[in-house]
C-alpha cells in the first residue's frame, strides 16, 4: 500500500525548503501569544494588548469562550450566560426535543420567556481558568513513577497525566470547588506539557434555533464549499446556582453570570479586515512524515470515501421517501457526509500541492542539520517511522474496512451482547431469578438499540449493500469468523443473510424479543442467536485487528516524539505550533476571498440575494422559509443590512481552523464578534496537514444575520435586548 519510500544517502546535497510560517498559520497557545504571534498580530491591524486576549490574573477575551459539549465551541455574548454556538453544534438537543408534532428541526425553536427554555441531560459547557506550562513537574514524575510504567508509555497516558493533575492540584482544592477540573496534555508528541483548569457547567438550556431551512440550508450538496448561504448558528444559555458555581440540572438553578462576554459589532467586514478565531481545534497532523501522507492517503481517507459513499446513498434514498425516516437519521446522515467530503478535500490537497514532497523536503533538511551536528538519533526515529508505516498497512486496511464498512455502517453490529451472554448462562444453570432480572435488562438493551432514532427497513438496506462491498475487497479468510456463514448458507448473498438475520435474531424485532421472553426459554436460542454471533464476531475481529496494530505504537510514538524534537531543536521552541487536541487555540489572518482555479475568484461575501439563487422548492436542501422570502421582498433588514441595503449572510477568512472551531466566535481587531465559524472550505481541508495559504478559508456565519435571523424573522427580540450591539 505505501507507494512512496526515500533512502537517505548521506554525502549528497538535500534540497531545503524554509520552513517560516505563513502569517495566517498556525493554531496557537494563548499563554505564549506575546512571545509568539502578537507583534504579527499587531502589525495585521489588531487593536488590542496581548492581556486583553489572555490574562491570567484577571479577564480577558478568553474568558469568553467555551468548550461546547465535547466537539464544538461556543461564546458568552451576555451578562445572562447566553452562549451562540453553530446549528450543528446543537442539532442533537434539537433532534432529541423533536417530534412530528413538534418538529423543532423543521420549525425552529425559540424561547421567548426563560421558563420555555428546554434542558439538555449530558450537554456541558466548559471555560478554562487558567493555563500553566507543567512540562518540568511532568518529566519530575516520570522519574519518580518509571518503576510503574514497565510498558514506557506514561508520557503519553491521559489517565496518567490527568491523575497526576489532580495531585498537584489537591484533592482538597477540587472538592472543595465542584465543577472544577484539572487536566494535563502532552504537546509536540509529548516534548511539552500544559495543565488546563476548566470549570465544566451541566445545565446547558436550548434557548433558540432557526429551522433548518436556514441553520442547514445546502445541507450536504453546500458542506464545504463556498460560496455558501448556511445561517450556521442556535442559542443556548448556562445555568449555575444562586452562587454562580457549576450545579447539575435543578428548576432553581438561575441564569450564569459570567466574567466576560462578548460585545457585537454589527458595522461588518471588508476583504482584508483583520480577523481572529478561538476555540478547541481538535485534531491536526503538522507533524506527519511524507509516508504518513500516503497513508492518509491512500487508505485512511480512500476507505472512509468509498464505503460511506454507499452508506449515504441508501440512507438518503429513504431519507427522501419518508418524513419519520428523515427525521431519525438526520442526524447520522450528517455526520457521515461531513467525514466523507473532509475526506475527498483532503486527498484533493495532498495530491494539488505535494504533501508528500513538502514533508519530505522537511525531513531532508532535518537530516542535513542533524548531520552538521553530528546527531544521528533524529535519522533512525525517521527510518523507524517508515518501516512501522509499511508494516501495519495491512492491518490498517482490514481495520478501516471494517470500521467504515461494519462496526459504523451496520447498526445492528453494535447491539448490546452482555447481557444477552449472562442470560444464556442463568438458563443453562436454571437459575430463575438471575433469569427474571437479566430478561427485564435484555429488553431494555432491545430499547436503546431499537430506539426512535432506529429503522430497522434502513439497516437492513444499509447493512446489505456494506457486507457486500466488505466482503468484496477483504480476503475471506481475513473477514470475522461469522462471515462463514454467509457463504455456507446463502452462497455469499448478503441481502438474504441480512433478512435471515432480522427474521430469526432476538434483537431483529421486539416481536422476536417478546416471543423468546414468553415462549420456550432455552440458552440455545441465544447462544445460537446469528444477530448476537454476527455482533460478538465483528467486535473481536476489531478487538484482534487493534491488539495487532498496538505493536507499532509505542515504537511509532517514540520515534514521533524524537523527531519533532528535531524539529524544536533544530527552529526553536517557539518557530512552530503544536498539534491540535482539543485545547485552547488562537488563530488570526484576513477577510479575504480566493480563486479555486483558473478563472474563477471568489469574493469574500455572501447575501440573501444568494439564498434567493438557490431557492429549489424541490430540493429539501434548498427550501426557502416564506417568513424569509417575505422578509426579502420587502427588504425589511433593519439595522443588519450592508450599506448597499443587501443582507450579508456568510464571509471567509484566512484563519487556520479544524474540526472542533465549529461554534468559534470570530472577532475584529477591536475583541467584538463579527461571525461565527462554522465550516472550511473543500479546497483548504487539507489544511489539517499542511497550511494553503492560498486556499484556507474558514467559512463564518455573518453575525449580522444570525442577528437579523432572531429579530426579524423568529421575533425574539427578547434575546435581541439582552446582547451588547455596537
Amino acid at each position: 500500500m505505501i507507494m512512496y519510500k526515500k533512502k537517505f544517502i548521506s554525502g549528497i546535497v538535500l534540497f531545503v525548503v524554509s520552513l517560516s510560517l505563513f502569517a495566517d498559520e498556525g493554531m496557537w497557545m494563548l499563554h505564549l501569544l506575546k512571545q509568539q504571534k502578537y507583534p504579527e498580530m499587531k502589525a495585521l491591524g489588531l487593536k488590542l494588548q496581548d492581556y486583553d486576549i489572555y490574562n491570567p490574573n484577571g479577564s480577558s477575551l478568553k474568558d469568553a469562550v467555551v468548550q461546547f459539549g465535547n466537539g464544538c465551541t461556543g461564546e458568552v455574548v451576555s451578562s445572562q450566560g447566553l452562549v451562540l454556538t453553530n446549528h450543528h453544534c446543537g442539532y442533537g438537543s434539537i433532534q432529541n426535543h423533536s417530534t412530528l408534532e413538534h418538529n423543532y428541526l423543521e420549525d425552529g425553536f425559540w424561547a421567548l420567556t426563560p421558563a420555555q427554555e428546554l434542558p439538555n441531560p449530558g450537554l456541558t459547557v466548559t471555560f478554562i481558568d487558567k493555563i500553566d506550562d507543567v512540562t518540568d513537574y511532568v518529566k519530575s514524575c516520570l522519574k519518580r513513577d518509571a518503576a510503574k510504567d514497565s510498558l514506557g508509555v506514561f508520557y503519553l497516558s491521559p489517565s496518567y497525566l490527568n491523575a497526576i493533575a489532580r495531585e498537584k492540584a489537591g484533592e482538597a482544592f477540587l472538592k472543595e470547588n465542584y465543577g472544577t477540573v484539572v487536566e494535563i496534555k502532552p504537546f509536540y508528541d509529548g516534548n511539552q506539557y500544559f495543565m488546563f483548569t476548566k470549570k465544566v457547567y451541566a445545565d446547558v438550556r436550548l434557548v433558540g434555533a432557526p429551522p433548518s431551512s436556514i441553520g442547514k440550508f445546502g445541507a450536504d450538496t453546500d458542506n464545504w464549499m463556498w460560496p455558501r448561504h448556511t445561517g450556521d448558528f442556535s442559542v443556548f444559555r448556562i445555568y449555575a446556582d444562586k452562587n454562580g458555581n457549576p450545579a447539575p440540572y435543578s428548576p432553581e438553578n438561575i441564569p450564569l453570570k459570567p466574567k466576560r462576554w462578548l460585545s457585537i459589532s454589527t458595522k461588518g467586514v471588508q476583504q482584508n479586515d483583520f480577523a481572529m478565531i478561538m476555540g478547541f481545534p481538535g485534531t491536526t497532523n503538522q507533524y506527519f512524515t511524507s509516508w504518513e501522507v500516503l497513508e492518509k492517503r491512500n487508505i485512511d481517507n480512500d476507505v472512509r470515501i468509498h464505503m460511506r459513499e454507499i452508506r449515504q446513498k441508501v440512507m438518503l434514498e429513504e431519507m427522501l421517501k419518508d418524513p419519520a425516516v428523515k427525521i431519525q437519521y438526520s442526524a447520522k446522515y450528517a455526520g457521515s457526509t461531513n467525514s466523507y467530503k473532509s475526506a475527498i478535500g483532503a486527498n484533493w490537497a495532498i495530491d494539488k500541492r505535494d504533501f508528500a514532497l513538502t514533508k519530505q523536503q522537511q525531513q531532508d533538511r532535518l537530516l542535513a542539520w542533524a548531520k552538521k551536528n553530528g546527531t544521528k538519533e533524529y535519522a533512525q526515529a525517521l527510518n523507524d517511522i517508515e518501516m512501522i508505516v509499511e508494516q501495519r498497512s495491512d492491518l490498517r486496511f482490514r481495520d478501516r474496512m471494517l470500521y467504515e464498512g461494519i462496526s459504523r455502517g451496520v447498526e445492528f453490529a453494535s447491539i448490546p451482547t452482555r447481557n444477552a451472554d449472562l442470560l444464556a448462562s442463568a438458563l443453562q444453570k436454571n437459575d430463575q431469578q438471575e433469569f427474571e432480572k437479566l430478561s427485564t435488562e435484555l429488553l431494555n438493551d432491545f430499547y436503546r438499540f431499537a430506539n426512535k432514532d432506529y429503522n430497522p427497513m434502513v439497516d437492513k438496506k444499509v447493512s446489505s449493500a456494506l457486507i457486500s462491498e466488505y466482503m468484496r475487497l477483504i480476503p475471506r479468510e481475513k473477514q470475522p469468523e461469522a462471515f462463514d456463514e454467509i457463504y455456507t448458507r446463502f452462497d455469499g448473498d448478503a441481502a438474504r443473510y441480512v433478512d435471515y438475520l432480522f427474521e430469526t435474531s432476538i434483537f431483529g424485532s421486539g416481536q422476536n424479543m417478546k416471543k423468546f421472553l414468553e415462549g420456550n426459554r432455552i440458552p440455545e436460542a441465544i447462544l445460537n442467536d446469528p444477530m448476537i454471533r454476527f455482533a460478538e464476531s465483528v467486535k473481536a475481529e476489531a478487538a484482534s485487528l487493534k491488539q495487532q496494530l498496538a505493536v507499532f505504537d509505542r515504537p511509532f510514538d517514540k520515534a514521533r516524539q524524537k523527531y519533532v524534537q528535531g524539529i524544536l531543536a533544530m527552529d526553536g521552541a517557539l518557530a512552530h505550533f503544536p498539534d491540535a487536541n482539543l485545547t485552547l487555540r488562537l488563530t488570526y489572518g484576513k477577510v479575504k476571498g480566493y480563486r479555486p482555479r483558473d478563472a474563477v475568484n471568489y469574493d469574500p461575501q455572501t447575501t440573501v440575494d444568494g439564498i434567493m439563487e438557490k431557492e429549489d422548492s424541490t430540493n429539501w436542501e434548498f427550501v426557502v422559509p416564506e417568513k424569509l422570502k417575505e422578509l426579502y421582498r420587502k427588504k425589511d433588514f433593519g439595522r443588519y443590512a450592508m450599506p448597499d441595503g443587501r443582507m450579508p449572510v456568510a464571509f471567509t477568512a484566512t484563519t487556520h481552523t479544524t474540526g472542533g472551531n465549529s461554534g468559534s466566535p470570530v472577532m475584529n481587531a477591536k475583541g467584538e464578534l463579527i461571525g461565527i465559524n462554522f465550516d472550511r472550505n473543500w479546497e483548504g481541508v487539507g489544511g489539517d496537514i499542511q497550511y494553503l495559504p492560498d486556499y484556507q478559508r474558514s467559512i463564518i456565519v455573518d453575525i449580522r444575520y444570525v442577528l437579523f435571523v432572531i429579530d426579524k424573522f423568529a421575533g425574539a427580540k427578547n434575546l435581541i435586548r439582552e446582547m451588547e450591539l455596537r
